[in-house]
Protein backbone atom coordinates (compact mmCIF):
# COMPACT_ATOMS: atom_id res chain seq x y z
CA UNK A 1 0.00 0.00 0.00
CA UNK A 2 2.77 2.46 0.90
CA UNK A 3 4.50 1.85 -2.44
CA UNK A 4 1.30 2.56 -4.33
CA UNK A 5 0.73 5.75 -2.34
CA UNK A 6 4.28 6.93 -2.95
CA UNK A 7 3.91 6.34 -6.68
CA UNK A 8 0.75 8.42 -6.70
CA UNK A 9 2.51 11.20 -4.84
CA UNK A 10 5.50 11.20 -7.23
CA UNK A 11 3.28 11.35 -10.29
CA UNK A 12 1.29 14.17 -8.76
CA UNK A 13 4.45 16.09 -7.93
CA UNK A 14 5.42 16.18 -11.61
CA UNK A 15 2.03 17.56 -12.56
CA UNK A 16 1.82 20.05 -9.72
CA UNK A 17 5.40 21.27 -9.53
CA UNK A 18 4.57 24.58 -11.14
CA UNK A 19 1.56 25.14 -8.88
CA UNK A 20 -2.14 25.31 -9.77
CA UNK A 21 -2.91 26.09 -13.41
CA UNK A 22 -6.32 27.18 -14.63
CA UNK A 23 -7.92 29.00 -17.48
CA UNK A 24 -7.65 32.74 -16.94
CA UNK A 25 -10.07 35.30 -18.28
CA UNK A 26 -8.89 37.42 -21.15
CA UNK A 27 -7.09 40.59 -20.08
CA UNK A 28 -9.50 43.09 -18.62
CA UNK A 29 -12.44 40.64 -18.38
CA UNK A 30 -13.98 39.98 -14.95
CA UNK A 31 -14.12 36.47 -13.49
CA UNK A 32 -16.67 34.66 -11.33
CA UNK A 33 -15.50 32.77 -8.23
CA UNK A 34 -17.31 31.21 -5.29
CA UNK A 35 -17.33 33.58 -2.32
CA UNK A 36 -19.50 31.50 0.05
CA UNK A 37 -20.68 27.88 0.04
CA UNK A 38 -22.86 25.41 1.95
CA UNK A 39 -22.97 21.77 0.89
CA UNK A 40 -26.16 20.08 -0.22
CA UNK A 41 -27.33 17.60 2.44
CA UNK A 42 -30.42 15.39 2.67
CA UNK A 43 -33.32 16.43 4.86
CA UNK A 44 -32.16 15.93 8.46
CA UNK A 45 -35.67 14.89 9.58
CA UNK A 46 -35.77 17.66 12.16
CA UNK A 47 -38.97 17.67 14.16
CA UNK A 48 -41.14 14.55 14.26
CA UNK A 49 -42.78 12.42 11.54
CA UNK A 50 -46.11 13.97 12.53
CA UNK A 51 -44.71 17.52 12.59
CA UNK A 52 -41.58 17.81 10.43
CA UNK A 53 -39.71 21.10 10.38
CA UNK A 54 -40.62 22.82 7.10
CA UNK A 55 -40.71 26.24 5.51
CA UNK A 56 -44.35 26.96 4.62
CA UNK A 57 -45.77 30.36 3.62
CA UNK A 58 -42.73 31.94 5.29
CA UNK A 59 -39.94 34.28 4.28
CA UNK A 60 -36.47 33.07 5.21
CA UNK A 61 -33.47 35.38 5.36
CA UNK A 62 -29.94 34.05 5.32
CA UNK A 63 -26.94 36.30 6.04
CA UNK A 64 -23.74 35.16 4.35
CA UNK A 65 -20.25 36.56 4.82
CA UNK A 66 -18.45 36.88 1.49
CA UNK A 67 -14.93 35.50 1.31
CA UNK A 68 -13.91 38.09 -1.26
CA UNK A 69 -14.92 41.48 -2.57
CA UNK A 70 -17.41 41.54 -5.42
CA UNK A 71 -18.71 43.92 -8.08
CA UNK A 72 -21.78 41.71 -8.63
CA UNK A 73 -23.20 38.46 -7.24
CA UNK A 74 -25.01 35.34 -8.43
CA UNK A 75 -26.81 32.97 -6.06
CA UNK A 76 -26.84 29.18 -6.48
CA UNK A 77 -30.07 27.63 -5.18
CA UNK A 78 -30.12 23.85 -5.02
CA UNK A 79 -32.72 21.12 -5.16
CA UNK A 80 -30.10 18.47 -5.97
CA UNK A 81 -31.06 16.36 -2.96
CA UNK A 82 -34.67 17.46 -2.67
CA UNK A 83 -37.55 15.02 -2.99
CA UNK A 84 -40.08 17.39 -4.62
CA UNK A 85 -39.93 20.39 -6.97
CA UNK A 86 -38.69 23.49 -5.16
CA UNK A 87 -41.15 26.41 -5.47
CA UNK A 88 -39.75 29.85 -4.61
CA UNK A 89 -40.76 33.43 -5.19
CA UNK A 90 -40.03 37.00 -4.10
CA UNK A 91 -36.25 36.51 -3.81
CA UNK A 92 -34.32 39.63 -2.88
CA UNK A 93 -30.80 40.54 -1.78
CA UNK A 94 -29.20 43.41 0.06
CA UNK A 95 -26.15 44.27 2.08
CA UNK A 96 -26.80 43.06 5.61
CA UNK A 97 -25.77 46.34 7.19
CA UNK A 98 -28.90 47.94 5.72
CA UNK A 99 -27.02 50.30 3.43
CA UNK A 100 -28.16 50.38 -0.16
CA UNK A 101 -31.30 49.20 -1.88
CA UNK A 102 -33.01 45.82 -1.76
CA UNK A 103 -32.39 44.21 -5.16
CA UNK A 104 -34.66 41.55 -6.74
CA UNK A 105 -33.05 38.19 -7.52
CA UNK A 106 -34.28 36.53 -10.71
CA UNK A 107 -33.62 33.46 -12.83
CA UNK A 108 -33.77 34.22 -16.53
CA UNK A 109 -35.77 37.28 -15.58
CA UNK A 110 -38.32 35.31 -13.57
CA UNK A 111 -39.11 36.23 -9.96
CA UNK A 112 -41.02 32.98 -9.32
CA UNK A 113 -39.44 29.62 -10.16
CA UNK A 114 -39.93 25.90 -9.64
CA UNK A 115 -36.57 24.10 -9.56
CA UNK A 116 -36.83 20.43 -10.59
CA UNK A 117 -35.67 17.61 -8.34
CA UNK A 118 -31.97 16.97 -8.80
CA UNK A 119 -31.18 20.42 -10.20
CA UNK A 120 -29.37 23.53 -9.02
CA UNK A 121 -30.09 26.91 -10.58
CA UNK A 122 -27.86 29.97 -10.66
CA UNK A 123 -29.47 33.39 -10.56
CA UNK A 124 -29.02 36.26 -12.94
CA UNK A 125 -26.23 38.66 -11.91
CA UNK A 126 -27.28 40.94 -9.06
CA UNK A 127 -25.90 44.47 -8.95
CA UNK A 128 -24.41 44.53 -5.45
CA UNK A 129 -20.92 45.80 -4.66
CA UNK A 130 -19.57 44.03 -1.60
CA UNK A 131 -16.26 44.44 0.26
CA UNK A 132 -14.21 41.45 1.40
CA UNK A 133 -15.95 39.91 4.43
CA UNK A 134 -19.02 41.98 3.76
CA UNK A 135 -22.31 40.34 4.75
CA UNK A 136 -25.05 39.81 2.18
CA UNK A 137 -28.65 38.87 3.00
CA UNK A 138 -30.76 36.77 0.66
CA UNK A 139 -34.46 36.53 1.49
CA UNK A 140 -36.70 33.87 -0.09
CA UNK A 141 -40.45 33.38 0.21
CA UNK A 142 -41.55 29.74 0.32
CA UNK A 143 -45.21 29.73 -0.81
CA UNK A 144 -45.79 26.07 0.04
CA UNK A 145 -44.49 23.40 2.40
CA UNK A 146 -40.81 22.79 1.61
CA UNK A 147 -38.14 20.51 3.03
CA UNK A 148 -34.78 22.20 2.25
CA UNK A 149 -31.76 20.06 1.39
CA UNK A 150 -28.66 22.09 2.26
CA UNK A 151 -26.64 21.76 5.47
CA UNK A 152 -27.78 23.70 8.50
CA UNK A 153 -26.89 27.38 8.54
CA UNK A 154 -28.01 30.40 10.62
CA UNK A 155 -31.28 31.88 9.28
CA UNK A 156 -34.08 34.23 10.33
CA UNK A 157 -37.74 33.44 9.59
CA UNK A 158 -40.99 35.42 9.52
CA UNK A 159 -44.51 34.34 8.64
CA UNK A 160 -45.88 35.29 5.26
CA UNK A 161 -44.24 37.35 2.52
CA UNK A 162 -42.27 40.37 3.66
CA UNK A 163 -39.14 41.87 5.15
CA UNK A 164 -37.19 39.87 7.72
CA UNK A 165 -35.86 42.31 10.34
CA UNK A 166 -32.62 42.06 12.27
CA UNK A 167 -34.73 41.51 15.39
CA UNK A 168 -35.96 38.13 14.10
CA UNK A 169 -34.40 35.29 16.09
CA UNK A 170 -31.41 33.51 14.55
CA UNK A 171 -31.83 29.72 14.33
CA UNK A 172 -29.75 26.97 12.75
CA UNK A 173 -31.82 25.35 10.00
CA UNK A 174 -31.40 23.71 6.64
CA UNK A 175 -31.98 26.06 3.71
CA UNK A 176 -31.64 26.00 -0.09
CA UNK A 177 -28.68 28.28 -0.87
CA UNK A 178 -25.53 26.32 -1.75
CA UNK A 179 -23.22 29.02 -3.10
CA UNK A 180 -22.76 32.68 -3.81
CA UNK A 181 -20.56 33.62 -6.76
CA UNK A 182 -18.69 36.91 -6.79
CA UNK A 183 -17.57 38.88 -9.81
CA UNK A 184 -14.00 40.13 -9.53
CA UNK A 185 -11.46 41.80 -11.77
CA UNK A 186 -8.98 38.96 -11.24
CA UNK A 187 -9.04 35.35 -10.06
CA UNK A 188 -7.92 34.70 -6.46
CA UNK A 189 -6.53 31.45 -5.10
CA UNK A 190 -9.50 29.34 -3.94
CA UNK A 191 -9.22 26.94 -0.98
CA UNK A 192 -12.05 24.47 -0.25
CA UNK A 193 -12.29 22.91 3.22
CA UNK A 194 -13.91 19.47 2.88
CA UNK A 195 -14.96 17.75 6.08
CA UNK A 196 -17.52 16.98 8.76
CA UNK A 197 -18.99 18.99 11.66
CA UNK A 198 -15.52 20.03 12.83
CA UNK A 199 -15.05 21.82 9.52
CA UNK A 200 -18.65 22.98 9.28
CA UNK A 201 -18.17 24.65 12.66
CA UNK A 202 -21.31 23.14 14.16
CA UNK A 203 -20.13 23.81 17.73
CA UNK A 204 -18.75 27.30 17.19
CA UNK A 205 -20.75 30.18 18.64
CA UNK A 206 -23.79 30.58 16.38
CA UNK A 207 -23.46 33.23 13.67
CA UNK A 208 -20.17 34.56 15.12
CA UNK A 209 -17.81 33.28 12.37
CA UNK A 210 -15.52 31.49 14.84
CA UNK A 211 -15.15 28.19 12.97
CA UNK A 212 -11.58 27.45 11.87
CA UNK A 213 -12.33 28.14 8.21
CA UNK A 214 -13.53 31.69 8.92
CA UNK A 215 -10.56 32.37 11.18
CA UNK A 216 -8.19 31.04 8.52
CA UNK A 217 -9.78 33.34 5.94
CA UNK A 218 -9.12 36.30 8.22
CA UNK A 219 -5.47 35.26 8.56
CA UNK A 220 -5.10 35.07 4.79
CA UNK A 221 -6.69 38.49 4.34
CA UNK A 222 -4.38 40.05 6.93
CA UNK A 223 -1.28 38.58 5.29
CA UNK A 224 -2.22 38.47 1.58
CA UNK A 225 -5.12 40.90 1.11
CA UNK A 226 -7.53 40.03 -1.66
CA UNK A 227 -5.56 37.01 -2.82
CA UNK A 228 -7.13 33.90 -1.18
CA UNK A 229 -10.73 32.76 -0.65
CA UNK A 230 -11.67 30.00 1.81
CA UNK A 231 -14.87 28.00 1.21
CA UNK A 232 -16.49 25.79 3.85
CA UNK A 233 -17.86 22.49 2.50
CA UNK A 234 -18.20 20.71 5.85
CA UNK A 235 -21.35 18.76 6.78
CA UNK A 236 -22.17 17.51 10.28
CA UNK A 237 -21.87 13.74 10.52
CA UNK A 238 -20.07 13.42 7.20
CA UNK A 239 -17.83 10.42 6.52
CA UNK A 240 -15.07 9.78 4.03
CA UNK A 241 -16.15 6.33 2.84
CA UNK A 242 -19.79 5.71 3.71
CA UNK A 243 -23.09 7.52 3.58
CA UNK A 244 -24.49 8.59 6.92
CA UNK A 245 -26.46 11.75 7.52
CA UNK A 246 -25.08 12.92 4.18
CA UNK A 247 -23.36 11.48 1.16
CA UNK A 248 -19.75 10.47 1.79
CA UNK A 249 -16.89 12.78 0.87
CA UNK A 250 -16.02 10.45 -1.99
CA UNK A 251 -19.59 10.60 -3.31
CA UNK A 252 -19.99 14.36 -3.02
CA UNK A 253 -16.59 15.34 -4.38
CA UNK A 254 -17.97 16.27 -7.81
CA UNK A 255 -20.88 18.31 -6.49
CA UNK A 256 -19.11 20.08 -3.63
CA UNK A 257 -15.62 20.64 -5.02
CA UNK A 258 -15.21 19.93 -8.72
CA UNK A 259 -18.40 21.76 -9.70
CA UNK A 260 -17.09 24.99 -8.16
CA UNK A 261 -15.17 27.38 -10.43
CA UNK A 262 -11.47 28.07 -10.05
CA UNK A 263 -10.58 25.70 -7.15
CA UNK A 264 -6.83 25.50 -6.40
CA UNK A 265 -6.54 23.71 -3.03
CA UNK A 266 -8.56 21.36 -0.86
CA UNK A 267 -8.03 20.89 2.88
CA UNK A 268 -9.31 17.40 3.69
CA UNK A 269 -10.32 16.76 7.31
CA UNK A 270 -12.44 13.60 7.20
CA UNK A 271 -12.47 10.29 9.01
CA UNK A 272 -13.39 10.61 12.67
CA UNK A 273 -16.99 9.55 11.91
CA UNK A 274 -15.78 6.59 9.84
CA UNK A 275 -13.51 5.06 12.47
CA UNK A 276 -15.72 5.36 15.56
CA UNK A 277 -18.14 2.56 16.42
CA UNK A 278 -21.81 3.06 15.56
CA UNK A 279 -23.27 2.40 18.99
CA UNK A 280 -21.61 -0.95 19.68
CA UNK A 281 -18.06 -0.70 21.12
CA UNK A 282 -17.42 -4.31 20.13
CA UNK A 283 -17.77 -3.33 16.46
CA UNK A 284 -15.31 -0.52 15.65
CA UNK A 285 -15.65 1.49 12.48
CA UNK A 286 -13.51 1.52 9.35
CA UNK A 287 -9.91 0.30 9.63
CA UNK A 288 -6.80 2.21 8.56
CA UNK A 289 -6.29 0.32 5.29
CA UNK A 290 -9.80 1.19 4.11
CA UNK A 291 -9.37 4.82 5.04
CA UNK A 292 -5.97 5.14 3.37
CA UNK A 293 -7.48 3.81 0.15
CA UNK A 294 -10.26 6.37 0.46
CA UNK A 295 -7.79 9.21 1.03
CA UNK A 296 -5.78 8.12 -2.02
CA UNK A 297 -8.92 8.16 -4.16
CA UNK A 298 -9.74 11.73 -3.14
CA UNK A 299 -6.18 12.87 -3.77
CA UNK A 300 -5.99 11.12 -7.15
CA UNK A 301 -9.25 12.60 -8.39
CA UNK A 302 -8.33 16.10 -7.28
CA UNK A 303 -4.87 15.84 -8.78
CA UNK A 304 -6.53 14.94 -12.08
CA UNK A 305 -7.96 18.49 -11.98
CA UNK A 306 -4.60 19.93 -10.87
CA UNK A 307 -5.95 20.71 -7.39
CA UNK A 308 -3.49 20.39 -4.51
CA UNK A 309 -4.67 18.53 -1.41
CA UNK A 310 -3.65 19.33 2.15
CA UNK A 311 -4.23 16.52 4.65
CA UNK A 312 -5.59 17.46 8.06
CA UNK A 313 -4.79 15.12 10.94
CA UNK A 314 -7.76 13.79 12.90
CA UNK A 315 -8.41 15.56 16.18
CA UNK A 316 -8.65 13.64 19.51
CA UNK A 317 -11.84 12.08 20.84
CA UNK A 318 -10.92 10.33 24.13
CA UNK A 319 -13.74 10.80 26.60
CA UNK A 320 -16.39 11.12 23.88
CA UNK A 321 -19.43 8.88 23.66
CA UNK A 322 -18.04 6.51 21.03
CA UNK A 323 -14.41 6.34 22.05
CA UNK A 324 -12.76 2.93 22.35
CA UNK A 325 -9.12 1.76 21.99
CA UNK A 326 -9.37 0.13 18.55
CA UNK A 327 -10.72 3.29 16.95
CA UNK A 328 -8.06 5.35 18.73
CA UNK A 329 -5.41 3.05 17.29
CA UNK A 330 -6.87 3.63 13.83
CA UNK A 331 -6.79 7.39 14.37
CA UNK A 332 -3.12 7.26 15.37
CA UNK A 333 -2.30 5.11 12.31
CA UNK A 334 -4.11 7.51 9.99
CA UNK A 335 -2.38 10.52 11.47
CA UNK A 336 1.01 8.86 10.93
CA UNK A 337 0.01 8.18 7.34
CA UNK A 338 -1.12 11.77 6.77
CA UNK A 339 2.07 13.18 8.32
CA UNK A 340 4.62 10.80 6.86
CA UNK A 341 3.53 9.02 3.69
CA UNK A 342 3.77 11.95 1.26
CA UNK A 343 0.49 11.34 -0.55
CA UNK A 344 -0.82 14.76 0.43
CA UNK A 345 0.75 17.91 -0.99
CA UNK A 346 1.04 19.31 2.52
CA UNK A 347 0.03 18.52 6.10
CA UNK A 348 -2.00 20.53 8.59
CA UNK A 349 -1.55 19.03 12.04
CA UNK A 350 -4.87 19.84 13.68
CA UNK A 351 -4.30 17.01 16.15
CA UNK A 352 -1.11 18.60 17.48
CA UNK A 353 -2.85 21.96 17.75
CA UNK A 354 -5.52 20.83 20.23
CA UNK A 355 -4.38 17.61 21.92
CA UNK A 356 -3.40 17.44 25.59
CA UNK A 357 0.40 17.03 25.76
CA UNK A 358 0.03 14.91 28.91
CA UNK A 359 -2.73 12.72 27.47
CA UNK A 360 -2.67 13.08 23.67
CA UNK A 361 -5.73 10.87 23.12
CA UNK A 362 -7.89 13.81 24.27
CA UNK A 363 -8.31 17.56 23.82
CA UNK A 364 -6.36 19.89 26.06
CA UNK A 365 -8.42 21.70 28.68
CA UNK A 366 -10.67 24.43 27.31
CA UNK A 367 -10.36 23.48 23.64
CA UNK A 368 -13.38 21.17 23.27
CA UNK A 369 -17.06 21.14 24.00
CA UNK A 370 -18.41 18.92 26.77
CA UNK A 371 -18.80 16.03 24.33
CA UNK A 372 -14.97 15.80 24.06
CA UNK A 373 -15.34 15.37 20.28
CA UNK A 374 -16.01 18.85 18.92
CA UNK A 375 -13.78 21.90 19.38
CA UNK A 376 -14.81 24.94 21.35
CA UNK A 377 -14.23 28.45 19.96
CA UNK A 378 -10.76 28.28 21.50
CA UNK A 379 -10.11 24.93 19.83
CA UNK A 380 -11.16 26.36 16.47
CA UNK A 381 -8.83 29.30 17.02
CA UNK A 382 -5.89 27.01 17.69
CA UNK A 383 -6.72 24.94 14.62
CA UNK A 384 -6.74 28.03 12.41
CA UNK A 385 -3.53 29.38 13.93
CA UNK A 386 -1.75 26.05 13.31
CA UNK A 387 -2.02 26.36 9.52
CA UNK A 388 1.12 27.41 7.65
CA UNK A 389 -0.11 30.05 5.20
CA UNK A 390 2.93 29.45 3.02
CA UNK A 391 1.45 26.08 2.02
CA UNK A 392 -0.96 28.11 -0.11
CA UNK A 393 1.59 30.58 -1.45
CA UNK A 394 0.70 33.29 1.09
CA UNK A 395 3.76 34.91 2.62
CA UNK A 396 4.18 38.27 4.36
CA UNK A 397 5.47 40.98 2.06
Amino acid sequence: MRGMMTAVACAAALVLAAGPVRAQAASGEPVWVAAWTASAAPDRKDGTPEAPVLFNAQTVRQDMRMGTSATALRFRVTNELGVAPLHLDALSARLTNGQGAVVPVTFGGRSEVVIPVGAAWISDPVALTVPAFGDVSLSIHFPEATQPAVRRTPVRIVEGRGDVPDSARVVRRQNVISAVYAQRDSAPTVVVALGDSITEGATATLDAHREWTSLLARRFEATCPGQIVVLNQGISGNRLMDHGRSHSALARLDRDVLALPQVDYVILLEGINDIRHNGDPARPGRNAADMILGYSQVVSRLHDRNIRVMGGTLTPFEGSERYEPVSEGTRQALNRFIREDGVFDGVIDFDAAVRDPAKPEGFREGTSRDDRLHPSDEGYRLMAESIDLALFGCRPA
